[in-house]
């Protein structure tokens, strides 16, 4: 039998708080120490100072595309913003299904209303949460769904909380978190 670990990082907390820039510090961290890390990272896409959209990045490839604007012409509605299935699913969706094949670390920002309204991406998802893979993800605060309430519920799942006190530290609690799972992994 394995140990039992958790695997799941889960990161959450309210709009703006800084989930992303905490999931890029860790992503960016494991980077730069030679492992594989792959998956994607949503961006704010902002004219004049406004939001009018979201881009979505292939952290491993650097492919970009458009998640959702408020000038796209088709897809689902949310707010304002239209989101792109086809970015999501050829950007979002692809990058999880390659990251369970051959990263060392499967990075998913994030898990959301946008993203899942994609039934792709939710394939992908619940694979790479069933692998026994370590696992980064942002979670949207108030986003409720059965795959969120699973994913979260997990055993082998951690939760993170965002706040203004500890933003520019938790990166490195999870950065041992997560080094100390690849160490089991390669004992």
């Amino acid at each position: 039998m394995e140990p039992y670990f958790k695997r799941l990082m889960l990161i959450t907390g309210i709009s703006g708080i800084g989930k992303t820039t905490v999931f890029t510090r860790v992503a960016e961290y494991f980077r730069l120490h030679g492992y594989v890390v792959q998956g994607f990272v949503s961006a704010e896409i902002r004219v004049n100072g406004v939001r009018v959209g979201f881009e979505i990045k292939n952290l491993y490839t650097g492919e970009r595309g458009i998640l959702a604007h408020v000038n796209q012409n088709e897809g689902p509605m949310l707010g304002k913003y239209r989101v792109n299935l086809n970015s999501l699913s050829k950007i979002g969706s692809s990058s999880i299904d390659s990251a369970f094949e051959s990263a060392d670390l499967i990075a998913v920002d994030e898990v959301g209303p946008m993203e899942l309204y994609s039934n792709s991406f939710k394939v992908a998802l619940k694979r790479a949460v069933g692998s026994k893979k370590p696992m980064l993800c942002t979670i949207h605060a108030r986003a409720r769904d059965s795959l969120i309430g699973y994913i979260k519920s997990r055993k082998d799942a951690a939760l993170f909380e965002v706040t203004v006190t500890n933003r520019e530290t938790l990166h490195e609690q999870i950065i041992g978190v997560i080094l100390e799972i690849l160490k089991l992994k390669t004992t």
